[in-house]
């Protein structure tokens, strides 16, 4: 079993279309969708943001 990480940059306006679009396209098997989740301060308090996701894929 061989594994591949992929890194796709989003925003909150695009994730889902970009996420959508992406996995369609993929061939193997798709094992794990991690965000990547940083904390950010705003002037309304605190609140996070995901710069990109990791994508890992089963390929045969």
């Amino acid at each position: 079993m061989k594994y591949k990480v992929h890194k796709l940059e989003v925003n909150r306006d695009n994730m889902q279309e970009k996420l959508e679009r992406f996995l369609n396209r993929l061939d193997g098997e798709i094992i794990s969708v991690l965000p990547n989740v940083r904390p950010t301060f705003q002037f309304m308090g605190a609140t996070a943001k995901i710069d990109y996701l990791l994508i890992v894929e089963k390929t045969s």
